[in-house]
């Protein structure tokens, strides 16, 4: 993740891809193939299990996706599974981590959230029980927190995109094929998009409002929009929901060495995905229901 968000000449002299200037794309290669090794074995010994007596199925998705070819009887070519898992992998770790990571931080910048945030999960569903995604659309607060902090924390902070045909746009000149990088971060902070102070963290601002992140209100597109949007959509807000949740309903926090709310640090750390530059350093308290 690091090399392929760190700065590359190449990108911006396509002529420099073949040299390589920076060594990133030989660094990257060697990392995708370590992957994918890893990847290949797991397959190959998933395979090996389910040709013996007895096996018992695992129910997660290599064996969805095995169970699905052998039923349509396809034939599900293994480069294609390891790559699959590949960018499942890459694409679906980092950037729920670090939105996850941003949730807590800026709850814990703002207690008064966090307070309503518990509020209403023990109100909703007790408190200490796990959220179940049934439960998502009984808690406004916790979407409006969601919705925040993928306003002021997008995980990708520029989404690429490239021009299919010569356009012009306020003044500029966009050839075809060219790479075009929205700037997620820089929508979420418009002051023209966004009213009561952009930078601050407020979920109110999403209460009883109609703009969601499914890529029909572009002021807020985390996950893109259009037939290129990212497919991990459902999956990536259904964990967030749940971990998030988890986290809340089911443990007090504590930040470690005294460190009070107003002095943490929150400075950013640009990259391919948009991490904290220093990592929230909390304690969980686990206070069990009476």
């Amino acid at each position: 993740m690091k090399e392929v968000g760190s700065p590359n000449l190449a990108d911006c002299f396509p002529v420099l891809k073949v040299v390589d200037p920076h060594g990133i794309r030989r660094r990257t290669g060697s990392y995708f193939w370590k992957l994918l090794t890893i990847f290949k074995g797991l397959v190959d010994k998933r395979l090996k299990l389910r040709n013996e007596d007895g096996y018992c199925t695992k129910n997660d998705m290599l064996d969805a996706i095995l169970n699905n070819a052998e039923e349509n009887s396809q034939e599900m070519y293994r480069d294609k599974i390891e790559r699959l898992s590949l960018d499942l992998f890459v694409a679906g770790t980092d950037t729920v981590t670090s939105t996850v990571e941003w949730a807590m931080a800026e709850l814990l910048h703002n207690p008064n959230i966090m307070s309503k945030a518990k509020a209403e999960l023990e109100n909703t569903i007790g408190k200490g029980n796990l959220v179940e995604a049934s439960d998502i659309a009984r808690l406004p607060y916790l979407q409006a927190i969601v919705k925040e902090t993928f306003r002021l924390h997008p995980a990708v902070p520029l989404l690429p995109r490239k021009a299919e045909v010569d356009l012009e746009m306020h003044g500029y000149t966009v050839p075809k094929g060219a790479q075009v990088l929205v700037n997620m971060w820089a929508i979420g902070r418009d002051p023209k998009l966004w009213d009561n102070n952009p930078s601050l963290f407020s979920p109110e601002r999403f209460l009883g409002s109609e703009i969601d992140f499914r890529g029909r209100s572009f002021e807020l597109t985390p996950f893109g929009a259009g037939r290129r949007m990212c497919p991990g959509l459902p999956l990536a807000i259904r964990l967030l929901f749940l971990m998030l949740g988890l986290l809340i309903n089911s443990f007090d926090w504590m930040l470690e060495d005294g460190i009070k709310p107003e002095d943490m640090n929150m400075d950013e750390k640009f990259g391919l995905t948009l991490g904290k530059a220093q990592p929230v350093l909390a304690v969980p308290i686990f206070k069990p229901s009476n």
